[in-house]
C-alpha cells in the first residue's frame, strides 16, 4: 500500500512539474511587457501580433501585448518599471532622451534603448466637412489635436505652426484616435489629428460608415516642416487606403519604434529581434504593417543608442548600430 501511495505521489510531482514546464521542458522564460497604443491604433493592433508570435516561437521569451496611453505615457511606463517594451513614435524618444518639449519639465529620460525602427507614422488629418480642402480651412474650426502633452498634439501644432496658426486660431479638443472618430461621426468636431500607420482602425471604421476626407499638406509647407523639424519624413497615403479616398494625399510622417528597458537581457532583446525580423517576409498577412519592415529603416535611429542584444542581430547582418556606452 505504502508503495501504491508513494507510485501515485512520484506521478503527479512528474503531472506538476512537466505543466510548470509550459511543454518546454522546464525552460525559463523571460516575460516583457509590450505597452502599445489604443485598442483602435496602430501600435495595439501590430504589437499584439508581435507579441503573440514571438511567445509562440522565439527562444526563452514571453511577450506580453498591453495597451497603452501614447508615446509620452509608454516612456514613462518603461521608467517606472510597468513595462519592459514600448513603441514610441520616434520624436517622442528623443524629446525623452534629451529632456526637451514634452520631458523638459521633468527632465530626460534615458533608461532604454533603441531595438527596432518599424514603420513610418503619417500625420493624418482626418475630416467629414468637404469644405476643409488644406491646413488653412482649420481656423476657427473645432479640431482635435490629441491628449494635451502628447505626441500627436506636438505634431498638430508644428503642421498648423507651418501655415502661421496656432492653437488659439482654432477650438481645440484633446481626445485619442477612437474618440476623434466617434466625434467626427457624431458631428461635435471638424476635423482630427490621427498620427499612425495608416490605415488606422479609427479612420478605418469612420470610413465605413460615414464620408470621410484627408487633407493633404502642400508641398511647400512640407518643406518648412521638415528644415524646421528633421525628424519628419515626407510621406504619401496612397489613394485606396481608406473607402472613398480616390487621390494620393501628401503629410509628414515619423518612425514607430520598439523601445527596451536597458536592464532586459542581452538574449531576450536579441530574440525578440530575430523572431521579427527573421519572419517578417512570411507574415504580412498576420498583419499588413509586416510588409513595411527592413533592416535598412530598422537601423536608421541615431537619436536613441540601440539595445546590446538588438545590436547583436544586426551586426549578423553586417550592420552596425550604436549602443549605449
Amino acid at each position: 500500500m505504502k508503495k501504491f501511495i508513494a507510485m501515485i505521489m512520484a506521478l503527479m510531482m512528474v503531472m506538476s512539474l512537466a505543466a510548470c514546464g509550459g511543454g518546454n521542458g522546464g525552460e525559463s522564460k523571460t516575460k516583457m511587457r509590450f505597452v502599445t497604443g489604443s485598442e483602435s491604433g496602430t501600435y495595439y493592433a501590430f504589437g499584439s501580433t508581435i507579441a503573440q508570435h514571438a511567445t509562440n516561437n522565439a527562444k526563452g521569451i514571453e511577450v506580453i501585448g498591453v495597451v497603452g496611453n501614447g508615446s509620452q505615457a509608454n516612456i514613462q511606463d518603461l521608467q517606472n518599471k510597468k513595462a519592459e517594451l514600448a513603441f514610441c513614435q520616434s520624436d517622442v524618444m528623443a524629446y525623452a532622451y534629451a529632456g526637451t518639449n514634452l520631458f523638459a519639465k521633468d527632465g530626460k529620460v534615458d533608461c532604454f534603448s533603441t531595438v527596432a525602427a518599424l514603420y513610418m507614422e503619417q500625420v493624418q488629418i482626418v475630416t467629414c466637412d468637404p469644405e476643409i480642402k488644406t491646413v488653412a480651412d482649420l481656423k476657427g474650426k473645432r479640431v482635435s489635436i490629441g491628449a494635451s502633452g502628447s505626441g500627436v498634439y506636438f505634431n498638430a501644432l508644428d503642421v498648423l505652426g507651418c501655415y502661421g496658426l496656432s492653437e488659439s486660431d482654432i477650438i481645440p479638443t484633446y481626445q485619442g484616435f477612437g474618440d476623434s472618430a466617434n466625434a467626427l461621426k457624431d458631428g461635435q468636431i471638424d476635423a482630427a489629428f490621427v498620427v499612425s500607420g495608416a490605415p488606422t482602425t479609427a479612420i478605418t471604421e469612420l470610413a465605413t460608415t460615414k464620408t470621410a476626407y484627408l487633407v493633404s499638406i502642400e508641398d511647400a509647407n512640407v518643406d518648412k516642416l521638415l528644415k524646421a523639424s528633421p525628424y519628419y519624413s515626407k510621406a504619401v497615403i496612397k489613394a485606396g487606403t481608406y473607402t472613398g479616398q480616390t487621390a494620393d494625399v501628401t503629410t509628414v510622417a515619423v518612425g514607430a519604434v520598439v523601445l527596451a528597458r536597458n536592464d532586459m537581457p542581452e538574449d531576450a532583446i536579441y530574440a525578440l529581434t530575430a523572431d521579427i525580423f527573421d519572419n517578417y517576409t512570411n507574415l504580412v498577412s498576420s498583419h499588413a504593417k509586416y510588409g513595411e519592415l527592413s533592416l535598412e529603416f530598422a537601423t536608421s535611429v541615431t537619436s536613441v543608442p540601440y539595445h546590446a542584444g538588438a545590436a547583436k542581430y544586426f551586426a549578423e547582418k553586417n550592420i552596425t548600430v550604436p549602443t549605449a556606452k
